[in-house]
């Protein structure tokens, strides 16, 4: 999906609710200390190539360094480079400053929940993206659930806003530059 696609999508959510909460989401991924300390985990079945794929464009785009994703795997390929390499036994190390982000439209079997709770217990904040599960919501600092039916946003759309408004860098407004400028200009005002 294209930035035009992101932006029709917005506008096309924009008075239901959705918009905002993914904006929320996205934001708190910011929260992460260091570049690698985004973790991004799946189920065995479904791993996030997609979002993780998109929050490294965002990371790369913004400037923001902190959105540099670690794909985290099940089973990852013993020949495969290191950054494809990484498997759950690094969520042991995760810590403060770190953030796991779980994308699960499927609810997350067992290890994963124990994994997750592991890295909450150790300080890492938990994110997710999932399609209605309750016990990773209960660990959780902060979830988007989108139901696989009804929902008037998809699970990968939900994935697209979340990621580019992880990356978006607010630039300030007509109003607020000039507002600047005439500071600088005069210098700063002093009330009575």
């Amino acid at each position: 999906m294209d930035a035009a696609s992101v932006n029709l999508l917005r506008e096309v959510l924009a008075s239901t609710g959705w918009l905002e909460r993914t904006r929320e989401l996205g934001l708190a991924l910011r929260a992460t200390r260091s570049p690698g300390g985004l973790l991004v985990v799946g189920t065995p079945e479904d791993e996030p190539w997609h979002v993780t794929a998109h929050l490294s464009d965002e990371a790369r785009l913004s400037g923001l360094a902190q959105l540099s994703p670690t794909l985290v795997r099940w089973a990852p390929p013993p020949g495969a480079p290191a950054h494809l390499r990484v498997g759950m036994e690094r969520l042991r190390s995760a810590g403060r400053g770190e953030t796991l982000f779980v994308v699960a439209e499927q609810r997350a079997p067992v290890p994963l929940l124990e994994r997750v709770d592991d890295a909450r217990r150790t300080g890492a904040t938990i994110l997710a993206i999932d399609g209605g599960d309750p016990e990773l919501e209960s660990l959780a600092h902060d979830s988007i659930a989108i139901p696989a039916e009804g929902a008037v946003l998809s699970f990968d759309a939900a994935q697209h806003l979340v990621s580019s408004a992880a990356g978006e860098v607010r630039r300030p407004g007509l109003r607020e530059r000039l507002a600047r400028l005439a500071e600088r200009i005069t210098g700063p005002h002093v009330s009575d």
